[in-house]
Parts: C-alpha cells; structure tokens; sequence
C-alpha cells in the first residue's frame, strides 16, 4: 500500500499537469481571435506652446479619443492597457515617442469609449524641436491575458503639426 505523502503526491501533480494543459489551451485558443479594433484622435486646440525656461518645448493639447477596442476581448483577457502617444521625429532621434494619455480598460463593456481630455503627461521635447513639427498620435494598447502572452499593437494617426510659433 502507498503511504498518504505518495498519494498527495500523485493527486497533486495530476491535478498540476491538468492545470497547465488548460492553461496552454486557453493560450493556444487566443490565436483564433483576429480583432479589428477601431479609433479616431482629434485635437481640437493647442491650450499653449511654450518654451520652457530649461530651453525645452512644451506643448499642452485638448482632444477627443473615440475608439472601439471590445474585439481585443475574449473570455481569456484580463484587462487591456491603452495608451496615446504623439511621434515625431528630430535631428537628433528618428524615433521620439511621448506619451499623452492612459487607461486600463477593465472589461468589454468599458471598451467601446469616448473621451475629452487633455494631456495626462507632458508633451515636451528636449531642445527647441517642436515648432512647426509634424507629429503622430498612435494608439498603443496591450492585451493582458489571464493566461499565456501579452500582444500589442497601435493605430498610427499623421496629419497634425505644431504652430511655427510659441503661444
């Protein structure tokens, strides 16, 4: 006969490989899943352009977010983390990447939204590059799962540009 430790053993990892296996299928399962998530950023005005007395510019906007993000859920998300940046590029950096807004989108009832805000963060470049600058705002959002990898993606939105002058 077994001992009560082999047993508990035995129970304890078959209950283990059970788990793991469901994990791997509810991971697996999310490949299925091809979202079309949609959103639209507009600014509607430049509250202030400055330069700072560091010699850094510094913008201030007011925009509405819109978006519709309830196909990145499906019954393994956990939550998704959304966020709007502005990029641009400088002389000295191909890439400069500011963040503006953010959010945790607990559930798919909340992922279908309207916003009018302004920015949450500092929209400031170091150096004097921002007058006249053609910039992005990009949707970025990451999908947490309750099990198995993160994905992440963005909607890029171009057109905007900075005025040539500090207000």
């Amino acid at each position: 006969m077994h001992s009560f430790g082999h047993r508990a053993n035995a129970l304890l990892t078959f209950a283990l490989t059970i788990l793991a296996l469901m994990c791997a299928m509810a991971s697996f399962s999310d490949n299925f899943n091809s979202p079309s998530p949609t959103a639209d950023v507009q600014v509607l005005n430049i509250n202030w352009f400055q330069k700072q007395p560091n010699g850094n510019d510094e913008v201030s906007l007011t925009f509405n977010i819109s978006a519709d993000l309830q196909s990145l859920f499906t019954w393994n998300t956990k939550q998704v983390f959304v966020f709007l940046a502005a990029e641009y590029e400088t002389p000295k950096n191909s890439m400069n990447q500011v963040s503006l807004w953010d959010g945790i989108i607990p559930s798919k009832e909340h992922a279908k939204f309207w916003i009018h805000t302004t920015n949450k963060y500092r929209f400031t470049d170091q150096g004097s590059n921002l007058r006249g600058k053609e910039f992005n705002l990009s949707l970025h959002w990451h999908v947490m799962p309750k099990t198995g990898k993160m994905f992440a993606d963005k909607i890029v939105m171009s057109g905007f540009r900075l005025p040539e002058e500090y207000r």
